[in-house]
């Protein structure tokens, strides 16, 4: 039986709610270090919950009836004049299209331009590791979890592109480099993912390229797919901007005779 998906009601994380049972599709703890694939349906929300202070989640998105159409992270921080993610915001894809839209957020920062981990960074950062039978380290990379996942949906490293950093604050020096600033972490903060397309997910737990902790220790998360609402006419999400409301209308343009 599946229960309620609660967030913790903690004072640094504001308007935190509880998603009725009867809602819920799927409900799954993803551990530090794994990594997650499904696809969201048109109109159901994906929710991502940090359970214990993320150290940062990669993810990338397509069109699932479609991958040949996939998330742009750099139309996406254009059109929208921020590289970095909140409530209100969309995912945009490199269609011109509306992959998923925030429609809730406690966190408020999540990063578009500092790319994933690999297994480069991280054996310069953790060290070498053990490995298994295979040579692969058991400090998992966001990288090789992206590749791992795509294999199984058909398709190949050549369908890898720039993703999106939940849970992850990033700042800009004036002279253009990029620091994380630890501190924002917060055990039971959370961020709705709304589908606006069948949306091929793909999330990858591992902590963020620039996370300074040398210890590797990624932090679970609950993945919670939910229906919600329809959206409203003065849904903040589509009435944001004119931009995301060509947006929108180039989307919903792909169902209008489904």
């Amino acid at each position: 039986m599946v229960q309620a998906s609660t967030v913790p009601n903690l004072p640094n994380v504001p308007n935190a709610t509880t998603i009725d049972s009867s809602l819920i599709l799927l409900d799954e703890k993803l551990p530090g270090g794994a990594y997650w694939h499904g696809i969201i349906k048109r109109g159901n929300t994906l929710r991502v919950t940090d359970l214990a202070g993320s150290q940062g989640v990669s993810m990338i998105c397509y069109n699932a009836d479609s991958p040949i159409e996939r998330l742009n992270v750099a139309d996406t921080a254009k059109i929208q004049f921020n590289a970095f993610l909140k409530q209100g915001m969309v995912l945009y894809s490199d269609m011109g299209r509306i992959l998923g839209s925030i429609t809730a957020d406690t966190s408020g920062h999540h990063d578009l331009i500092c790319g994933c981990s690999n297994a480069a960074s991280n054996a310069a950062k953790y060290g070498a590791g053990a490995y298994n039978k295979y040579g692969e380290s058991d400090y998992n990379n966001s990288r090789n979890n992206f590749l791992k996942a795509l294999a199984k949906r058909g398709l190949t490293r050549k369908d890898l592109m720039p993703n999106l950093n939940l849970f992850s604050r990033v700042a800009v020096r004036p002279n253009g480099d990029l620091a994380y600033v630890t501190g924002y972490e917060a055990a039971g903060s959370y961020v709705d993912l709304r589908a606006e397309m069948n949306l091929l997910v793909v999330i990858s737990n591992c902590p963020h390229v620039l996370h300074p902790a040398t210890v590797y220790q990624p932090q679970p998360i609950q993945l919670t797919v939910w229906r919600s609402p329809t959206p409203t006419p003065d849904d903040l999400c589509r009435t944001a901007n004119e931009e995301v409301m060509r947006g929108f209308l180039n989307t919903d343009a792909l169902f209008a005779q489904a």
